[in-house]
């Protein structure tokens, strides 16, 4: 009996390797349309259809605490270990995230002359912590993934001391910001329902693994319900600002990513910690923003963060996949 002849199976590893890479780019193309169309979706209807979303807009902060549940849903212990094992680039990303951002926004508020309540709603998207979106980005732009996790899981925990007193702080001179309430909220709609994620988590893993896959989409849905309520109460502000706004999200966007990323090559981290540091910095949790905003200013505040929702997924995509086709140049880089 003959032996089976090598060559069959040497042809088909680059075959199967081939079929992996296109499955995983179609996979990839479907994440970057289908993401943010949903949301751009979400915003057409809250503007077309405003009694529906302003029928929604009482249980924002249920949305998103559902949005920050999934987000724990995901964690585990190595997310955090990843601090120990590599803290420069995870501090450098972290403080790039509260110092880039709310200064960039304050920045922007200043240049553009805004009015109070869309000078509020900037800064606060810019003093926001990152948001989960980042994460999936960052996989689809093949840096970092797992500091990315990490980066944002280190944010959002210090929300509740950040977020409420650089706001004070940057945005006092503007309206009045009760940091205290401030805090307590986010404690409410972020950091119990991530604990609360990370511990059903470790109690019942096998079970969390099951629906995973369908942890990106429940937060999808979230933000947009987020979404429909604060467009749905803000079409006057839209429709007299909506241009200008759009300019400081496009400029607060690009400026994050750029910056973020020269932040970390300054500091001397490789090319996928400094993509990785981009990304993280230019995405904001919008949905937090807008929650904040709405509940503690008015519809109008929450402007900025909405529209930011939609466009820093669709900057992000892109940007996802500009460093996809340049990544195999960066493949070796592992710092």
């Amino acid at each position: 009996m003959s032996t089976p002849s090598p060559t069959p199976t040497s042809a088909e590893a680059p075959r199967r390797d081939a079929a992996a890479r296109t499955s995983e780019d179609r996979s990839a193309r479907i994440a970057v349309t289908v993401f943010p169309a949903l949301i751009l979706a979400a915003a057409a209807f809250g503007f077309l259809v405003p009694s529906v979303g302003q029928a929604l807009a009482a249980h924002t902060s249920i949305y998103l605490g559902v949005i920050m549940f999934a987000m724990g849903l995901t964690l585990t212990i190595p997310d955090f270990a990843l601090v120990a094992k590599r803290p420069l680039p995870v501090l450098i990303g972290v403080v790039a995230q509260y110092v880039i951002m709310p200064l960039i926004g304050l920045g922007i508020a200043v240049l553009l002359q805004l009015p109070p309540e869309l000078a509020v709603g900037v800064i606060l998207v810019g003093c926001a912590p990152g948001g989960t979106s980042s994460n999936v980005i960052t996989y689809l732009a093949r840096a970092d993934t797992a500091l990315s996790v990490t980066m944002t899981s280190i944010s959002t925990l210090l929300a509740p001391l950040f977020t409420p007193m650089l706001t004070l702080w940057l945005a006092g001179s503007y309206l009045p910001v009760d940091a205290g309430s401030m805090a307590l909220s986010i404690v409410q709609m972020v950091l119990i329902p991530v604990v609360g994620g990370l511990v059903v988590r470790l109690v019942a893993g096998k079970l969390v693994d099951r629906v995973l896959p369908a942890l990106p989409w429940v937060s999808v849905a979230g933000i947009s319900l987020v979404v429909i309520a604060v467009v749905s109460g803000s079409t006057e502000a839209i429709v007299a600002a909506g241009g200008i706004v759009l300019l400081a999200v496009v400029l607060h966007n690009a400026l994050g990513y750029l910056l973020g990323y020269l932040a970390a090559r300054l500091l001397r981290q490789g090319e996928r910690a400094a993509r990785t540091t981009s990304i993280e910095v230019g995405m904001q949790n919008s949905g937090l923003a807008a929650t904040l905003a709405a509940s503690a200013f008015s519809p109008a505040a929450a402007l900025p963060a909405a529209i930011f929702s939609i466009w820093h997924n669709l900057s992000g995509a892109v940007l996802a996949m500009y460093y996809r086709r340049s990544a195999d140049r960066h493949r070796t880089d592992r710092v």
